[in-house]
């Protein structure tokens, strides 16, 4: 099998600053040991521009956030693998993420990040969706979502969508 692990929006923003949450620092020690642990790692990064604030999910969630270029922006150096691939994803879920998957012919693809409920979902269902015989599967102590409450509600379906969640 052709392992990947995906790495969800561990950015600053998420962790230390405008939408941080004390569970998305927690995770930060686990999500850096599978990414030094895995064979091939890739990364998403939540990209805005400047306008964001005018955009649909700025009118629905009015905190300025991972705008390109900026601090809030940059993936924790403490997670990120030199070289890796970045997808930059201006939605929740990215579909030249999964594109790429399928095209590396990846088989075994492993999820951790944030938020659970938001980015994680997406990108586990789109990749599901498009590789429904791949083995797919989230870490769930290498999660975090917007409230404990959301991250347990987001693990329930994606099992219920066949994915492995794992401890």
């Amino acid at each position: 099998m052709k392992k990947l692990l995906v790495v969800v929006d561990m950015q600053r923003d998420f962790v230390t600053g405008a939408l941080s949450t004390a569970e998305a620092q927690a995770i930060v020690p686990r999500v850096k040991a599978l990414a030094e642990a895995a064979e091939n790692v890739v990364y998403t990064a939540d990209t805005h521009g400047e306008n964001y604030m005018e955009t649909r999910e700025g009118r629905h969630l009015p905190v300025k956030h991972c705008i390109k270029g900026t601090e809030g922006w940059e993936i924790l150096p403490e997670v990120y693998r030199a070289g890796a691939p970045v997808f930059e994803k201006p939605a929740f879920g990215s579909l030249s993420l999964a594109e790429y998957i399928r095209a590396e012919g990846y088989d075994d693809i492993t999820f951790c990040g944030v938020c659970t409920d938001i980015c994680v979902v997406s990108n586990v269902l789109l990749v599901k969706a498009m590789l429904p015989e791949a083995e797919v599967r989230v870490i769930s102590s290498a999660c975090a979502g917007v409230t404990p409450q959301l991250h347990e509600a987001a693990l329930a379906t994606m099992k219920s969508c066949q994915v492995t969640v794992e401890e």
